[in-house]
């Protein structure tokens, strides 16, 4: 029970502070993945992220709900979904009852232009913070600390999206193209 109630509280939290959507649960994932680590069961937040980005649905739930049935099961991962979602539900049922009212508000209009650079700024580091999972290694000097094949991957599918004849083509190519040059690398 206390498991559950931990879980409750964690991705509660989580789904309160990380506004910006799934990328912005990925410092609090990272914080838990420290702090509870027999709730990812050996995996880590680079690999619940990129299981997450290649399944359907939502990356911070899809996280929430792995993490959730590692720790406790069918029902760990029912309560840490819940748990995530349930602050956005709470606080968006809110706003949309005082948002109708006051929709021509310049205070209203002024508020939602101030957020953007704020969330673009928690998305910007949860993208960072995604890069060092994936790209750089633990310890050591910076050019030392780099996974030279990683970043070579991720250089070489990030130009391959901005080739004009490919841009028309389904992210999940190219995520399916990672996960075969990832599996091929590394044998």
């Amino acid at each position: 029970m206390s498991t559950l109630l931990t879980l409750f509280f964690e991705f509660f939290k989580t789904g309160l502070f990380a506004v910006g959507g799934g990328l912005a649960t990925i410092p609090f994932l990272t914080d838990m993945e420290v702090r509870f680590p027999q709730w990812f069961a050996g995996a880590t937040v680079a690999d619940i992220v990129a299981i997450a980005e290649s399944t359907p649905g939502p990356i911070g739930i899809n996280a929430a709900t792995y993490a959730g049935f590692s720790a406790a099961g069918v029902l760990g991962a029912v309560t840490a979904t819940i748990a995530l979602t349930l602050p956005s539900f709470v606080i968006i049922t809110i706003i949309s009852h005082f948002f109708e009212r006051y929709r021509s508000s310049k205070l209203v209009g002024d508020l939602f232009t101030g957020m953007r650079p704020m969330v673009a700024g928690l998305i910007a580091a949860a993208a960072w913070s995604m890069l060092q999972l994936s790209v750089f290694r633990k310890g050591g000097a910076f050019f030392a600390s780099v996974d030279w094949l990683c970043l070579a991957l991720f250089a070489a599918l990030l130009g391959l999206m901005y080739v004009p004849k490919l841009k028309k083509l389904h992210p999940i190519v190219f995520i399916l193209l990672g996960a075969v040059l990832g599996i091929v690398f590394s044998l």
